[in-house]
């Protein structure tokens, strides 16, 4: 990446952050102070020679360069105004303007940007609205801006949505004028720096133990997985944590609109689709990619989300000696992803018959793992069900661990408990010949309250 593109180098910046401005110094002036700054920072900057500099190094130039910017312009503050306004025009210059100091706080999942005047955020699963804002308008988009064109993304009046990540690999997308009514919109999703394991998941009482250890066994025993659940209830968060039980020794391709998974395995092919450019040309969906990832040689295709006519392509992987692939879709329950992966292979052009498309999906996935956001906030894995077959033109399937809410408690938490229902899965046999011993107590129904 260029420094022109490090920073950011469009005209015109000028952040509001009234959290954060220096308590001597009136906001209008402080504003104009910060902007006529930025303006002589950027008329005098030498990219050619600070182009091998690391961002350490390049924040050090900064600040010394607006100290004697200060002291041409006989600007008379105290210290702690000089580092406010050292900080947030290398916020703006460096990074993401008043967006900064909520991608540093590791209690923020989620940043929502609704227009310049409004951003929340998410913590512990409770929205909050903050009091950081920007400028107006045009300088929402210049931060939209920077952050897709460093992805090779586009947004603009004739390309007026985007899907984008950050280097962390939170994932982003923005929507503009004309489509966005009031200004434009800019939604976050924060991943963390660390990512979660299993038993982060059974300590926050996201699933019980026995829960977390038979999913363990599905990833390892290679067993076909559809994970189903709403918008933010952890889908993408459970497959980065069972790709972690596939065995180092295998190639795993993955295929996302944003690459957003973090796997930890060595031999790892990540693939993302291609919107298409201003002439409308060029596009490269999932399905494209997922036809292209078997002639790969993968061991495992990992599909970070099926939501058209590539359902047909991975459902025929997985019935092709693809085994252990993983996929998620939203759906309210295990009955409705079934029902939606039916939908989506119709979207595929292909004259199916509704029972041969059924007979599809029994034969393809082994199990549905449901993950739920529960009105508390709080994410938790709701039910994970095996496909059994199917009885005449109906998909057959057995609940293997489920939890159920019991009430709400006065602080609004959700009570309820984790339990087996006592059914032993089919596959046992599978697990047991790759060498995976699992106690039959596993299954007794224990109730687990939470």
């Amino acid at each position: 990446m260029s420094l022109r593109e490090r920073l950011g180098a469009a005209q015109g910046f000028t952040a509001a952050e009234p959290a954060l401005e220096p308590a001597g110094l009136p906001t209008r002036a402080y504003q104009e102070t910060k902007a006529r700054m930025h303006q002589l920072l950027l008329g005098r900057l030498d990219l050619e020679a600070m182009e091998s500099l690391s961002q350490d190094s390049l924040k050090e130039e900064l600040r010394q360069m607006v100290e004697r910017l200060l002291a041409e312009e006989n600007l008379v503050l105290n210290a702690g105004e000089r580092r406010n306004l050292v900080r947030d025009i290398q916020y703006e210059m460096l990074g993401f303007g008043p967006l900064e100091p909520l991608l540093a706080d590791p209690t923020v999942s989620d940043i929502l940007v609704n227009t310049h005047q409004q951003i929340y955020v998410e913590r512990k699963g409770r929205l909050e609205l903050t009091d950081i804002t920007f400028i107006d308008d045009a300088h929402l988009l210049k931060i939209i801006d920077k952050i897709v064109s460093r992805m090779g993304r586009r947004v603009d009046e004739s390309s007026p949505m985007v899907d984008a990540r950050l280097p962390d690999g939170s994932r982003v997308n923005a929507i503009i004028p004309p489509l966005a009514i009031d200004g434009p919109i800019l939604s976050i999703r924060r991943f963390s720096a660390v990512p979660l394991q299993i038993d982060n998941l059974v300590e926050f009482r996201s699933m019980s133990a026995e829960m977390a250890q038979f999913i363990g066994a599905l990833s390892e025993a290679k067993v076909n997985i559809l994970i189903s659940g709403g918008t933010g209830s952890g889908k993408t968060t459970l497959l980065n944590i069972l790709s972690g039980y596939i065995p180092a020794a295998e190639r795993v391709v993955t295929i996302e609109d944003a690459a957003e998974l973090q796997l930890q395995q060595p031999h790892v092919v990540r693939l993302e689709t291609r919107p298409p450019n201003i002439e409308g040309r060029g596009e490269v969906t999932q399905r494209a990619l997922v036809r292209n990832a078997l002639r790969m040689r993968p061991d495992r295709i990992i599909l970070g989300e099926t939501r058209g006519p590539e359902a047909l392509d991975m459902l025929q992987a997985m019935n092709t000696g693809h085994e252990g692939s993983m996929t998620t879709v939203h759906a309210n329950t295990p009955r409705d992803a079934l029902a939606r992966l039916e939908s989506m292979i119709a979207m595929a052009g292909v004259d199916l018959p509704a029972r041969a498309a059924r007979a599809q999906i029994a034969s393809a996935i082994g199990v549905v793992i449901q993950a739920n956001r529960l009105s508390d906030g709080t994410r938790k894995l709701t039910s994970i069900q095996e496909i059994t077959g199917m009885e005449g033109d109906t998909l057959t399937m057995q609940e293997i661990f489920a939890f159920k809410q019991t009430g709400v408690a006065a602080n609004g938490a959700v009570e309820g408990h984790f339990s087996a229902t006592g059914v032993r899965p089919r596959f046992w046999e599978r697990l047991v010949t790759r060498g995976i011993s699992l106690p039959e107590t596993l299954f007794a129904p224990v109730r687990r309250v939470v």
